[in-house]
């Protein structure tokens, strides 16, 4: 399946300054039973968002107006725990199509850039800028861009690299999964094949 293609992304972001956010807070595991990619935004941080009566929890920022953009912004060590994929489905399904940490669980990482989602690590002391950029004004804005490896604040020009592997940065400049990958180089595949003694 392939995704929308990833280039420069400028957007407003959502700050989650919680350290630790595990795959089971993202998408809590009782929701895990589809296989289609489909409707997990609707409960993404399912228990941090609303109430037992599904009232929506005032308190929590996904609730709050005053945050909105395409780009989460977590705290250290997002998305550990278990490695289940749908935890990354359900952040693309929200809507959202980059999250920025000062440090990200492996797994989680790799789910996010199998299916469009860009994982930045940037330092935490930049991470901490951030924060403190949106806590000052909501509709700051970050510009994040995937041919250059940056990550800027455009009120201030305070900006950082970050780092991609090289196949999954191509893959998603293009908008591929792996499999639009094969299928785009399935010439080459297909001469090298032949070219191959019996």
């Amino acid at each position: 399946m392939a995704y929308d293609k990833f280039n420069i992304l400028t957007s407003s972001a959502v700050p989650l300054p919680i350290e630790n956010v595990d795959t089971d807070q993202i998408i809590p595991a009782r929701f895990l039973k589809a296989t289609k990619r489909e409707a997990f935004g609707d409960n993404l941080f399912r228990d941090w968002r609303y109430n037992g009566d599904d009232s929506p929890k005032a308190d929590f920022v996904l609730n709050d107006a005053t945050y909105s953009g395409k780009i989460l912004v977590g705290g250290k060590n997002f998305g550990s725990g278990s490695s289940r994929e749908h935890a990354a489905w359900a952040v693309y399904d929200y809507g959202f199509r980059a999250v920025v940490s000062s440090f990200f669980a492996d797994i989680f990482k790799g789910n996010c850039l199998n299916i469009g989602v860009l994982p930045v690590q940037v330092s935490p002391e930049f991470a901490d800028t951030i924060f403190k950029a949106i806590e000052a004004d909501p509709k700051t804005e970050l510009e994040i861009n995937l041919e250059a490896q940056t990550i800027t604040l455009l009120a201030t020009g305070q900006h950082e690299s970050f780092a991609i592997n090289g196949y999954k940065k191509n893959n998603m400049l293009n908008g591929f999964d792996d499999i639009d990958y094969l299928q785009n180089i399935k010439q080459e595949i297909v001469g090298f094949a032949n070219e191959l003694p019996y």
